[in-house]
């Protein structure tokens, strides 16, 4: 009996001691010798394997089975939320929202309406798309209302950020999603609920804090457009309302079927009807039709600009895809090695909390090599087998909590990093002061409002 327990114990540090190898090689190889995640991913995949003692055929084979069910399952609706995003920008939707919102608020509101604008049109958008987006319109509100640049800017990235790292259909919350197979619509649904406080502390709160921290942020003036619309390329825009509607549309389906599969029988008529248009692949697939309609068309498209649209915004997310598939093959490489299974067992034998291990893991990730993408894929895969034990509610809120990990403290391994300091015009010092210390808030603010949920239910 020693003798077997001795061997066991054996195995898992040996297991253990694979994992922490292949993490702390995607850190360098993605820290030190700049290589793209993809390929760094790869190479930790297979190192994990063969220390972990996997035969070289099931190693090729859990990998390639993790990034086949990744890119089946996540990758389809990255894509399908890419064109909506660039429906949204290139028929002048999102402009639209901007004026509306703007025009309406008082010199007093101009914080939050930069968060609310920031937040409405980062649901379909990448973070990197939509920071290119607004930050023209927050230079010159800031410009004209003669207001501090980061007393704006804050709750602008806070927007972003919060949507980029809790809420579907970012690829990061739908990788874990998928990593973890946790409900979609519960995670948006407990994903939004968590999203809309934070946003109000790492948003309009702290911005004023960070406009005092750094009172002399000036962005440089030949970012600072003549007008808000002058990016636009289309004199015709949709409306305000049918704008908001299309882009709230893939939000409205899967929220309804997460409440249909909380209140309503599996054999309900209503609940099979719900269950199917909110299917994410559905849900985002009608947003894109109806967008077509109600974005395309309505800012005077032609069938070859709609083609040219839609094709142009898959371009952008092959780097996103390629990560994200990698790493669920990592994911999957992790979990056919047996790694997870030793976590779980460590986790329930620590009375370890699930959510508060798979928030530090990502953490530990995020810190190292920068990536949120990376982060989160890397710590649903870590912790993957820990969902398995949860009900559908606690596997959501999982997700949220290595998606909140996933924020932690972006600092000069970080491309955001470098975006916000150039676009703000800020030393390496007064972005940490702002930017870095605003992604820390999001990420703590999240947690302690995901673990009591959790503790709730």
């Amino acid at each position: 009996m020693n003798t077997l327990a001795a061997a066991a114990g054996g195995h898992d540090l040996r297991l253990l001691g694979a994992t922490v190898l292949a993490i702390a090689l995607i850190v360098v190889l993605i820290t030190k010798l700049k290589l793209h995640p993809f390929l760094a991913l790869i190479l930790s995949s297979g190192v994990l394997g063969l220390v972990a003692g996997m035969p070289v055929d099931k190693l090729i084979k859990s990998f390639s089975n993790g990034v086949g069910s990744t890119v089946a399952s996540v990758g389809v609706l990255i894509a399908l939320g890419a064109m909506l995003g660039k429906l949204l920008a290139d028929s002048g939707g999102a402009e639209q929202i901007v004026d509306t919102i703007i025009s309406r608020s008082g010199p007093k509101l101009l914080p939050w309406a930069m968060a609310l604008v920031a937040a409405l049109i980062g649901l379909p958008m990448f973070f990197e798309i939509g920071l290119v987006m607004l930050i023209p319109v927050v230079l010159l509100v800031s410009r004209r209302s003669g207001q501090p640049l980061l007393l704006l800017g804050i709750p602008a990235l806070a927007g972003l950020s919060v949507l980029h790292g809790l809420v579907p259909p970012h690829p990061g919350p739908l990788a874990a999603a998928g990593a973890l197979n946790a409900n979609v619509g519960i995670t948006l649904a407990f994903g939004v609920l968590i999203a809309i406080p934070t946003v109000i502390i790492a948003g309009p709160l702290f911005g004023r804090l960070a406009a005092r921290l750094v009172p002399d942020a000036q962005a440089p003036e030949h970012l600072i457009p003549e007008s808000v619309g002058d990016t636009a390329e289309n004199t015709r825009r949709p409306s305000f309302f049918a704008t908001v509607g299309t882009v709230l549309l893939p939000v409205v389906l899967m929220m309804g079927k997460a409440l249909a599969d909380i209140l309503l029988d599996k054999e309900n008529q209503l609940r099979r009807v719900l269950d199917f248009i909110g299917d994410p692949l559905v849900a985002l697939l009608a947003a894109v039709l109806v967008g077509m309609v109600t974005l395309g068309r309505a800012a005077g498209f032609t069938r070859g600009r709609m083609s040219s649209t839609l094709a142009d915004s898959l371009g952008p997310i092959a780097g996103i895809l390629l990560i994200v598939g990698a790493g669920g093959g990592f994911k999957q490489t992790l979990v056919d090695a047996g790694v997870g299974d030793v976590i779980t067992q460590l986790a329930t034998g620590a009375n370890f909390s699930p959510l508060l291990l798979g928030w530090l893991v990502a953490v530990a990730i995020r810190l190292a090599t920068g990536s949120a993408t990376v982060a989160t894929v890397s710590a649903a895969g870590i912790v993957a087998p820990l969902a398995a034990t949860l009900d559908p509610a606690h596997s959501a809120l999982l997700v949220l909590a290595i998606g909140a990990g996933s924020l932690f403290f972006s600092h000069v391994n970080d491309a955001g990093f470098w975006l916000v300091k150039e676009y703000f015009g800020m030393s390496v010092g007064q972005t940490v002061k702002s930017w870095s210390i605003m992604e820390t808030v999001i990420s703590v603010v999240a947690i302690l409002l995901i673990l009591p949920l959790g503790a709730l239910l």
